[in-house]
């Protein structure tokens, strides 16, 4: 007897032949996506006036979603409820609305990442799929781990770290074997494609590893746990300004007409455009001197005021400019070097952000060299259990709770 029929062989063969298709769909759509975010990035660097229409982009942005797109205005964490719960399904026109908003904010100057626009572009490319995959159970749910997981891929250019990624954002402490490889999959030929089409990436220093000796190891544990607050801090804030906005605010187009009006004072009373858009110049930069604690301080008002008020791009990229300031900040008083606490912080904060310690620590062997893969891991780890249960994904499932530390159980805690 054939060790597979031939019905389920042709399943099989659909099944992949359309993984691939929509993994090379969402690298292109990811390439146009890097290309054209570049392109408004340095059209605002040339041209600053452009944060003056901060706040008629926020209203621009609020009305569009509220009248349009408000089925789907959680962004990332509808993807998420739709993988758990599927209910209203994910339209094409999530990733239009996504890519258009994104680069309207960070044209105005707006303090936001990518991560989110990448992740919706590829729910949106791939979840249509599933008219096609009706004779495999859950077939949503494979299509949206590979959205997901190609969109991370392919804008950040960590394939590795994307396939994890793209299920520990899902689950917190479960078991998701039967996904890992369409996520291995969609990851590579997504990221392939996107640099086919001609996006680039950053290219980061590569540090050493430290003498490990007690004070080394002291004080990986001591930036460790400083990583995890502050990401419980950021989420914190976050949801603190999303909540009050709304209490405030009644009507939704208001509510980032109002943070981009904050934002313009800000960035004009204290000159803080070097704050503006992904930050990609600020990051480098803590790789090379230590910053002040200010640095990361100032990115966090910034981007929580941007996300928090209803401007649309990602936690990410601040995030790894939140990290790696501090790490940064923190060489003047930690005996590691400045460029060593600076890739960690990039890594930790986002982790403890996301609650995925292991596709972050994969991420931060990719970025900055495989030999620091057991560096990442334990400050990852350690950080993980002080950034608190809730993310900024709030619509994950944690299935297995994180340890709690009695002292500081009631730290920024909701």
């Amino acid at each position: 007897m054939p060790l597979i029929s031939k019905k389920k062989l042709k399943v099989q063969l659909v099944f992949w032949l359309l993984c691939i298709l929509i993994s090379l769909l969402i690298g292109l759509a990811s390439a146009a996506f890097l290309l054209s975010l570049d392109w408004v990035t340095q059209e605002r660097i040339r041209h600053s006036q452009w944060i003056y229409f901060l706040p008629l982009a926020g209203f621009a942005i609020g009305y569009v979603y509220h009248y349009w797109g408000e089925s789907f205005n959680k962004g990332n964490n509808h993807l998420i409820d739709e993988f758990h719960l599927p209910q209203k399904g994910i339209p094409v026109k999530m990733g239009v609305f996504i890519f258009g908003s994104t680069l309207l904010t960070h044209l105005v100057g707006g303090s936001a990442g990518r991560e989110g626009t990448a992740m919706q572009m590829g729910g949106a490319i791939a979840y249509p799929f599933r008219r096609y995959l009706a004779f495999i159970p859950n077939a949503s749910s494979f299509l949206l781990v590979i959205g997901i997981s190609a969109g991370f891929a392919a804008v950040f250019g960590t394939p590795w770290a994307a396939t994890l990624f793209a299920l520990e954002v899902i689950w917190v402490g479960k078991k998701w074997y039967k996904y890992i490889l369409p996520s291995i999959v969609a990851a590579f030929m997504a990221h392939a494609s996107c640099l086919f089409f001609g996006a680039e990436h950053t290219l980061f220093p590569k540090p050493s590893l430290p003498n490990f000796t007690f004070s080394i190891i002291l004080g990986m544990a001591a930036a460790a746990v400083l990583f995890g607050l502050t990401a419980r801090l950021f989420t914190f804030s976050l949801d603190l300004v999303q909540t009050k906005i709304k209490r405030l605010i009644a009507y939704p187009p208001f509510r980032p007409a109002a943070g981009g009006l904050i934002l313009l004072a800000l960035f004009l009373i204290f000159n803080l455009q070097e704050f503006a858009g992904l930050g990609m110049q600020g990051i480098l930069q803590a790789f090379d001197y230590a910053q002040g604690f200010e640095q990361a301080t100032l990115k966090i008002v910034l981007t929580v005021l941007t996300l928090g008020s209803g401007f649309k791009g990602g936690e990410v990229t601040p995030l790894f400019f939140i990290g790696a300031s501090l790490g940064s900040a923190l060489s003047l008083f930690l005996p590691l070097p400045v460029i060593f606490l600076a890739a960690m912080g990039f890594v930790a904060v986002f982790s403890g952000a996301s609650n995925a310690p292991l596709a972050c620590a994969i991420m931060g062997m990719e970025l900055f060299g495989w030999q620091l893969g057991l560096c990442f891991l334990s400050i990852n780890l350690i950080g993980y259990f002080f950034a608190g249960e809730t993310g900024i994904y709030s619509a994950q499932k944690t299935l297995i709770p994180k340890i709690k530390v009695p002292l500081l159980m009631q730290v920024f805690s909701k």
